[in-house]
């Protein structure tokens, strides 16, 4: 599993953000910059849609206020439900990650798998990446959000 200190590893995602959905190598999309990385099991699931993801996107000035340049959102699904789930919950500023066959999420060691739910999906984290490094990393216990929240991280910066 990722630990502080390590690299995000070089996998293709998909990242749809206000310049569009583009392709990319996440470790030259975390490069050069500073940014919170939340994930979640899915798009459009209860507790996601209902407290994760809105936090993130109510409290979006104040990390940028604490020097974040990208305030970023992973999930395994496709990059056309993470663009309808963007859309759905106003989340125009928060750059939505998809990683829809769990290659990035695997090579973390960050994924699950939820049997008939959704199959491989990723656990529920946030993380701080500096210049592509991971920096603060907080993992939920299974069916819990207490840690990856957005008032969470405020505090960690």
């Amino acid at each position: 599993m990722i630990q502080l200190g390590d690299s995000i590893p070089k996998q293709a995602i998909t990242v749809i953000d206000k310049d569009g959905q583009h392709d990319i190598k996440a470790n030259e999309y975390f490069a050069n910059k500073k940014v919170v990385l939340f994930a979640l099991p899915g798009a459009f699931t209860p507790t996601c849609s209902e407290a994760h993801l809105p936090g993130y996107v109510v409290n979006y000035d104040n990390l940028v206020n604490k020097g974040i340049d990208v305030v970023a959102c992973l999930s395994v699904n496709d990059a056309f439900v993470m663009k309808a789930w963007q859309d759905q919950q106003n989340a125009e500023n928060i750059a939505m990650i998809a990683d829809g066959g769990a290659s990035l999420t695997n090579a973390m060691g960050l994924a699950m798998n939820t049997g008939d739910f959704g199959g491989v999906r990723s656990q529920r984290y946030s993380m701080l990446i500096d210049n592509n490094t991971v920096t603060q990393l907080n993992i939920e216990a299974p069916s819990s959000f207490e840690v990856s929240d957005v008032e969470t991280m405020l505090t960690q910066l």
